[in-house]
């Protein structure tokens, strides 16, 4: 007998390591590996043609794609399972801002593979918790998997899965106690002002409901600036939001603290 990720006894007798996946996409690391090769042999061949200002600029470009390759393959390394558990202390942070008495019915929004809406139901053994998540050929997550680690802690009854979209949610104004996100909403494709995907969340908050998302929040460019963003929230009849920056935390490594990665992170939490 341990304690799991919120702190909740697990017996290792009838559970099953989950499997999270990686923020780090393998993608990331291929896209530009292959990238760089493919400039190498280019560069190869212009000198062989004798032109005599490519071969230095797409030498130059093959560099900075091993560059770009060799960061990505680092931060995939640092997010690993076994590195710290970076992945898991991030998500914490969510879980540590909710202000919530665990019951009734949770929603995570982008769920991955499950680790937030597994960790919710075991740090509150009475609710109930639905994850959310587009998944699609982007990222190597699944509801297979998320449904496999759900039932490998013991939590099938509990925790269930299903594809949506974040911000056309298919649920009723009001349907949740709670609603938690972790470094979703930035990722939403086709809505250009970010701020839209926060609004939808809270609409199936139901009135004095908790929530807490996590994001990139201090990205400008798709939540704008923070006081415009906490003022906006509030005019969509939230009683109270704070803003917390978390990028900074002491436990992320500095190679992760880019603005790109998670240097730019913040938590809104707060009740309807």
């Amino acid at each position: 007998m341990n304690r799991g990720s919120a702190g909740v006894a697990v017996d290792d007798s009838t559970t099953s390591r989950p499997e999270y996946g990686n923020w780090v996409s393998t993608r990331f690391v291929v896209a530009p590996a292959v990238t760089a090769v493919v400039l190498l042999v280019l560069a190869v061949g212009a000198q062989v043609l004798g032109i005599p200002w490519l071969p230095v600029v797409l030498l130059g470009l093959a560099v900075l794609a091993g560059l770009v390759c060799a960061y990505f393959a680092y931060a995939r390394r640092l997010l690993a399972a076994n590195a710290g558990a970076v992945q898991e202390r991030v998500q914490g942070l969510v879980l540590e801002r909710l202000p919530w008495d665990g019951r009734g019915r949770a929603l995570d929004i982008g769920c991955g593979n499950g680790p937030l809406s597994i960790a919710l139901a075991e740090r509150f053994p009475q609710a109930r918790v639905i994850g959310i998540d587009f998944w699609g050929e982007s990222w190597e997550y699944s509801r297979d998997v998320c449904e496999s680690n759900a039932a490998g802690r013991g939590l099938s009854e509990r925790v269930s899965f299903q594809q949506a979209s974040a911000p056309a949610l298919p649920f009723a104004d009001g349907s949740y106690a709670a609603v938690v996100s972790n470094l979703c909403f930035h990722e939403v494709r086709g809505v250009r002002d970010k701020r839209e995907v926060v609004k939808e969340a809270l609409r199936v908050l139901e009135p004095g409901g908790a929530f807490a998302f996590q994001d990139l929040f201090r990205q400008k460019s798709g939540f704008g600036e923070i006081d415009d963003l906490l003022a906006a929230v509030r005019g969509w009849g939230v009683s109270s939001v704070e803003f917390i920056d978390t990028g900074k935390s002491e436990f992320i490594p500095g190679a992760l603290r880019l603005p790109f990665m998670v240097g730019s992170m913040g938590i809104l939490h707060g009740r309807k």
